[in-house]
């Protein structure tokens, strides 16, 4: 299958857009944990590269140059990705970990019916080539013959509802970025607290965002040709008789559907989603879809409500349903079940979706090593069993217990910064440390993991395990609707390299392979890791009091807790901010758009603030040590920017600039500007490039 563009979700607010999976109430230690007595290092190390810093530009002018000018000379981007920096660095970690895992598995020959020997099948049967190449399309023939059989709109209807899909990916849950036409999230109802419930959310575009078929940006205006040129020859592949004419009219009738589309901020907008719609209703509501047909195949029919997340545009891809040709739906549900499942399809299929979505749209040369692809295929579809053999591997108990102290640390500096709010009223501060306070932290690992008895994984079968781990996941889902919400569900595995904020559950999550060096190091010293690790738990923290997660209660009720003086001031704030980073302009022409990056921006600025201030009192009032000639603040900054040293294709930094919730990396460098902190550290002084007034640096939390 191919890999999207990512972008983060009001209903989970991730750290970054995922660079890869390879994806205080803390977490209680997992029986699959290992044991690992606590050393301290009797000479922590600075914990930054000094070597990737260039000197010569003055951190008042471009800190983030500053911090990585050297490194972003001397880096190449790999020819098999988009991007490169320090995310990858400790991706590449875990992913040549989940290599050793697997061989080893490979080597140990597991019981049949074990999570190990469903690892080990699932990944020899992607690696299979000469099996895939000799099935053809023979194991999307079913999917093929089901919508060759659509003869009405019941049964155009009955085959939407059938492929309906569960969207898991907190970084992906309000765009459902897949072929399907809408998808489902299963959450705690935001009226109705008590229960999970199914939220609907808008699909259906082959390409990452409706931008990329609305604007008139050259680029974009390229990336249709080439989307166009791309569909003919997926359809000419295929033997698909008049090729031109039905991509003509594939093309056509996604052009529909992005204009149906609500755009990004206004899909961040919780108060625009909280919309519940009987079951029974949705024909009033959404006429156009057979909507009992639907239901009934999409195996939803029981439910009393469903919650439509972008109304208006379900609304509007409903009547495209009934209003647009029968054979044009047909058409194009043909050439999105070979798009989307091309890379297990034979070479020919996998080279040219790679050539579209790898070379035209991120700006990669060369495909990914099968290997890895296998690997990123067996991890995303076995998750579980998979991150339960990498922490009992690389994550030791120490490093669970100093997160999780260093969290608490950042709690408890979050916690006093309200205090010392003079804008906001009591009332308000007394209900955003209950927040704080009953926060759940998960660190490492979830609890409780995946049973996968009742999935089936064959050697010689790759499309088909991906096929039945995607109604797996699906059937997983659909038995939470009704259900209480678990308080304590992860929805990132332990070997991704991310952060999540759960503003429904109040929760976090930090997955044990991002606690890694650079960003976490047993032997470095504070100030790096506070500003590093340090300062991405407080991005998540803050996300609890962002633009969005300032909604919601301590319970993750969606709830008004804010007077309206302290609602106004907030908003005022928050404008400043969004201003500051629409001023940014990462490629001629395109700026960074404020409102759009709005939550993660205030996150970084508030986590920060609350990082340094932690870190400040971890030092138990004795001076922090000048290490390499550099004194604490300078390394907790230092620290900080290297976190996000980034190189991206130009294809690929359009695209997130374009379709994501995250400003670029470079960019997210500069929150510096925000702190008073960072101009005594530094000498910043007016004149400079990033100066700015103190009454013009922004303070939210």
């Amino acid at each position: 299958m191919k890999n999207p563009i990512r972008r983060p979700a009001p209903l989970a607010l991730a750290l970054l857009c995922a660079v890869a999976s390879v994806t205080l109430v803390a977490c209680k230690p997992s029986a699959n944990a290992p044991a690992s007595a606590q050393t301290a290092p009797a000479a922590p190390t600075a914990g930054i590269d000094l070597s990737g810093m260039d000197k010569g530009v003055k951190p008042g002018d471009d800190f983030y140059a500053f911090a990585n000018g050297r490194w972003q000379e001397a880096t190449q981007i790999p020819a098999d990705r988009a991007s490169t920096g320090v995310f990858y660095t400790v991706f590449e970690r875990a992913e040549k970990r989940l290599s050793d895992l697997v061989q080893g598995l490979q080597r140990e020959n597991p019981a049949a019916g074990s999570n190990e020997r469903k690892i080990v099948d699932y990944y020899a049967a992607f690696m299979d080539e000469a099996a895939i190449e000799a099935n053809g399309l023979t194991p999307l023939k079913p999917s093929l013959d089901a919508i060759d059989g659509i003869n009405d709109l019941s049964g155009l209807s009955r085959y939407l509802g059938s492929t309906l899909r569960a969207d898991v990916d907190p970084i992906n849950a309000t765009n459902f970025y897949t072929e399907n036409l809408l998808g489902l999230f299963v959450a705690a109802g935001l009226d109705d607290h008590s229960q999970n419930f199914g939220y609907l959310l808008q699909g259906g575009l082959g390409m990452p965002d409706r931008e990329y078929y609305l604007s008139n940006d050259a680029a974009m205006v390229a990336n249709r040709d080439a989307y166009k040129a791309y569909i003919l020859a997926l359809l000419k592949q295929a033997g698909t008789p008049d090729a031109e004419a039905k991509a003509k009219s594939i093309f056509d009738l996604e052009m529909r559907i992005a204009q149906a589309q609500a755009p990004i901020v206004d899909t961040q907008d919780i108060h625009k989603a909280n919309n519940p719609w009987p079951v029974a209703d949705f024909a009033q509501h959404a006429p156009g879809i057979d909507w009992n047909a639907y239901f009934t195949a999409a195996g939803l029919a029981d439910q009393k409500t469903l919650i439509a997340w972008q109304p208006e545009a379900i609304r509007k891809l409903s009547l495209l349903v009934a209003s647009q040709p029968l054979a044009a739906w047909k058409d194009y549900l043909r050439f999105h079940a070979l798009n989307h499942y091309a890379s297990l399809l034979p070479k020919p299929y996998a080279d040219l979706n790679f050539g579209f979505y790898g070379t035209q749209l991120a700006g990669t040369t060369a495909q990914r090593d099968r290997w890895k692809r296998a690997l990123a295929a067996t991890n995303r579809d076995l998750g579980d069993a998979v991150g339960q053999l990498y922490v009992r591997q690389y994550f030791p108990a120490s490093s669970k217990a100093e997160v999780e102290k260093m969290v608490s640390n950042i709690l408890a500096a979050f916690r006093e910064g309200v205090d010392g709010l003079t804008w906001m009223s009591p009332e308000t501060k007394k209900t955003a440390k209950e927040k704080a306070e009953t926060m759940r932290v998960g660190v490492g690992y979830p609890d409780a993991w995946r049973d996968y008895a009742t999935l089936e994984i064959k050697p010689d079968d790759a499309l088909g395990n991906a096929l039945r781990a995607e109604e797996f996941e699906y059937r997983h889902q659909r038995a939470k609707l009704g259900k209480a919400p678990d308080a304590g569900e992860w929805w990132m595995t332990p070997q991704t390299v991310n952060a999540v904020n759960l503003p429904l559950q109040n929760a976090m999550n930090f997955p044990a392979a991002i606690l890694e060096a650079p960003f976490f190091d047993p032997k470095a010293d504070a100030a790096a890791n506070y500003g590093a690790i340090g300062a991405i738990i407080g991005h998540e923290i803050s996300h609890g009091f962002d633009n969005l997660g300032a909604e919601f209660d301590a319970q993750g009720r969606l709830h008004n807790w804010w007077t309206p003086e302290d609602a106004a001031h907030f908003k005022a704030a928050a404008d400043r901010l969004a201003a500051q980073y629409d001023a940014y302009e990462p490629l001629p022409g395109l700026h960074i758009n404020g409102k759009q990056t709005l939550g993660e921006n205030i996150a970084d600025v508030s986590g920060l603030q609350a990082a340094l201030a932690a870190y400040h009192k971890s030092l138990d009032g004795k001076p922090a040590p000048v290490i390499d000639g550099l004194t604490g603040d300078e390394r907790f900054f230092i620290a900080f920017a290297q976190a996000w040293r980034t190189k991206t294709r130009e294809a690929a930094l359009r695209a997130q600039v374009v379709g994501n919730e995250h400003a670029p990396g470079q960019w997210r460098a500069l929150t510096v500007r925000n702190l008073d902190a960072w101009y005594a550290a530094f000498n910043v002084q007016d004149g400079q490039k990033l100066y700015l007034k103190a009454e013009d640096r922004v303070k939210i939390w």
